[in-house]
């Protein structure tokens, strides 16, 4: 099936990280250290390995520090461009993308969120012809046993009584999917709960190293692996 490989990507960094406090109360949780630099910095480098140049990250809480930190992406031989959001609510991931629309362009784009870890290659993202979203799912963690979505044997994303992954905040994405949204504050999830019943929502199960920094215990256990030491 022809595939659209993105060649822009927006990192997800506007969230408070109100599960990671005190670490996040002077620090917003992207600016985090892992291993020998920002957890952010991690995502960044991924993105230019896999070729894509054109880079926007939202920002809210303390968002001049990402600012500050990442400058204009020269160092890593990107373009990055910010989307601020307001500081202490920010849009939350939906329409924070809403929000970034005009700077993410006309073709499928890639999304990651800035609190997750992992090693996939994030060059083999594409977005299938016809569909709005294809999204890279996980076998359940621990800490979220419910799972998110279904994935069947055709990588078609469908409804079932009981998800078997969760989404792993990783995703290649179509504009037309947020376009006819209004601005404002709202997450992805429902979004792309919708877009089930249409049919244009493709997925893939990846089950290498991936960490959801959603607790300090958990961002403890990452500076734990071998793979960022």
């Amino acid at each position: 099936m022809h595939q659209v490989y993105p060649q822009t990507a927006m990192i997800l960094a506007a969230g408070r990280g109100q599960r990671m406090q005190p670490l996040t109360e002077h620090t917003p949780k992207p600016l985090l250290p892992v291993g020998n630099k920002p957890l952010i910095t991690w995502q960044i480098e991924r993105i230019a390995t896999a070729g894509i140049r054109q880079i926007v990250i939202n920002h809210a809480w303390l968002g001049d520090q990402l600012i500050q930190t990442l400058g204009d992406g020269a160092r890593w031989g990107v373009q990055i461009r910010y989307s601020a959001e307001p500081p202490e609510t920010g849009l939350e991931t939906g329409g924070g993308i809403r929000q970034a629309l005009p700077l993410l362009g006309d073709q499928p784009f890639l999304v990651l969120n800035a609190d997750v870890w992992c090693d996939l290659p994030l060059n083999q993202l594409g977005l299938p012809a016809g569909d709005l979203a294809h999204l890279v799912l996980v076998p359940n963690p621990t800490h979220h046993p419910e799972g998110d979505f279904h994935l069947d044997p055709s990588g078609r994303v469908t409804k079932q009584t009981k998800p078997r992954y969760t989404y792993s905040g990783i995703g290649v994405y179509h504009p037309d999917l947020f376009h006819d949204l209004p601005a404002g504050t709202y997450p992805l999830a429902p979004i792309l709960r919708q877009t089930i019943t249409t049919g244009k929502l493709s997925g893939r199960c990846y089950t290498g190293d991936w960490f959801d920094i959603g607790t300090p215990q958990r961002l403890a256990t990452l500076r734990q692996h071998p793979a960022v030491n």
